[in-house]
């Protein structure tokens, strides 16, 4: 039994991948997601308060304060929750909701700012924080960037750990780079006790950390999905000269190996995770002879369910391949053949439409009965309904539906749409009577910016 809860932190689980194809390798992961917070940044955020604790510059009560746009805040958070100390995060936007929501659940102050400027701009994430810590008197900046407790954790905890597990053969290890600890702290530990185990690195395509290993030099950094790995700069922390090899990942490929390990392995895992087992899993089949590969599952895919695991997220992104007809079904996102369309029936009641709305975060509502589009109830609908006598909510659909519904054709132009939106509509597809589904605004932006990307 253990009396504290940040004593859990460490020693995770490895375990085999048995159904993906790994060549002719063995592919392990370290359960990261494990830890208590559910990520590997666990350790770096218990090893950074306790050196600031240590070296005097964090007082009991005291503020903390950090760049971040992965899980090194939920690190933080959950230790700074068990010691006492005010946190506050700056994280770019991209960041998963349910990040977030955790933080905020945590206690962690979150000020959210812009993931499409570089480093000078008054709103990326590290010159915000730094700016924060100026104007906030005692607070300590914990830089994971550049705090050498960052890659000293792992050269003491992670790479023995590792060493110990595989029976001491480790022929490749599998890292991504998000502040350089993971990387750094093990190429050292492995440089000691085993010169030849490899180190690769797992890129997310945008970052500049692959060029920048297979070339010496850099460019300007693009933008990535993928939460916690790649940068647009070499982290002062980052030693790199240890990797032999390097992947670029792209997001979609990111995205589909983490599908695929929860699906085939039963692993639950994170964005950057998928990033890493992608690579490992090129790394392996481009072997010529067996070879042991370490990588990390490094964070839980629960903190991503709205994203990665969401089918129709991944249609938006255009990760996930749907039948094309060449008419306004191809903008339609959410479709009514495949139940995906959010409706409601005329005798349901106000009620029932008023929750619909609220748990799909959507204001309009086709009235369908059997399979046909009878009716549209929209806010304004429901709150004339009900705004004199809230009794009402017990009513029917049907005594407060518009029963006036104009719909668009298959065929109708793009033009056309344009004239539903702008008296506050959206569109209803409807052909030969028969329901297709709705196109928003966000709809038609969405093709827009799926077609450029082609």
């Amino acid at each position: 039994m253990t009396a504290n809860l940040l004593d859990l932190i460490g020693n995770t689980p490895l375990v085999e991948v048995r159904s993906l194809d790994t060549g002719p390798c063995r592919l392990f992961l370290k359960l990261e997601n494990q830890n208590p917070g559910g990520s590997i940044k666990d350790r770096i955020g218990l090893s950074m308060i306790e050196a600031a604790e240590a070296d005097g510059s964090l007082r009991p009560g005291g503020t903390l304060i950090e760049a971040t746009a992965g899980n090194t805040g939920l690190g933080l958070a959950l230790v700074a929750a068990q010691k006492g100390y005010r946190l506050i995060l700056v994280v770019p936007d991209k960041m998963a909701r349910e990040k977030i929501f955790h933080l905020r659940a945590l206690g962690a102050e979150v000020h959210l700012t812009r993931s499409d400027v570089g480093k000078g701009h008054p709103e990326y994430y590290h010159d915000m924080a730094e700016r924060l810590c100026r104007e906030t008197p005692g607070s300590v900046y914990i830089n994971q960037f550049g705090n050498p407790a960052n890659p000293l954790t792992h050269e003491r905890t992670t790479g023995p750990e590792i060493w110990r597990q595989m029976d001491q053969q480790a022929d490749a290890v599998v890292c991504g780079v998000g502040s350089g600890g993971t990387m750094t702290g093990l190429a050292r530990y492995f440089a000691r006790v085993s010169p030849t185990t490899e180190m690769v690195l797992a890129d997310p395509v945008g970052s500049v950390l692959c060029d920048f290993v297979k070339t010496g030099r850099y460019g300007e950094a693009g933008s990535w999905l993928v939460e916690g790995i790649g940068e647009d700069f070499i982290p002062p922390i980052a030693d790199l000269s240890r990797v032999s090899a390097a992947y670029s990942i792209s997001d979609e490929e990111s995205c589909l190996t983490a599908r695929a390990l929860l699906l085939q392995e039963g692993i639950l895992a994170g964005s950057s995770s998928g990033t890493l087992v992608a690579a490992a899993l090129r790394y392996c089949r481009e072997q010529t002879s067996p070879r042991r590969v370490v990588s990390f599952v490094c964070d839980s895919g629960n903190k991503y369910l709205s994203k990665i695991f969401n089918d129709y997220w991944m249609a938006d992104q255009g990760f996930l391949k749907r039948e094309r007809f060449g008419d306004l079904r191809d903008l339609i996102s959410r479709r009514y053949a495949e139940g995906a369309t959010v409706t409601i029936e005329p005798a349901d009641s106000l009620t029932v439409a008023y929750a619909r709305m609220k748990l799909y975060d959507v204001s309009q509502l086709p009235v369908v009965l059997a399979g046909k589009v009878v009716g549209l109830l929209d806010e304004w609908d429901l709150l004339l309904a009900v705004s004199e006598d809230s009794a009402r909510f017990r009513d029917p659909v049907s005594a407060a539906m518009t029963q006036r519904v104009e719909t668009v054709g298959l065929s109708t132009p793009l033009a056309a749409l344009m004239q539903t939106f702008e008296r506050g509509h959206v569109a209803i597809v409807v052909e030969a009577g028969r329901f297709h589904g709705l196109i928003t605004r966000m709809d038609v932006l969405n093709h827009l910016r799926l077609n450029l990307s082609r």
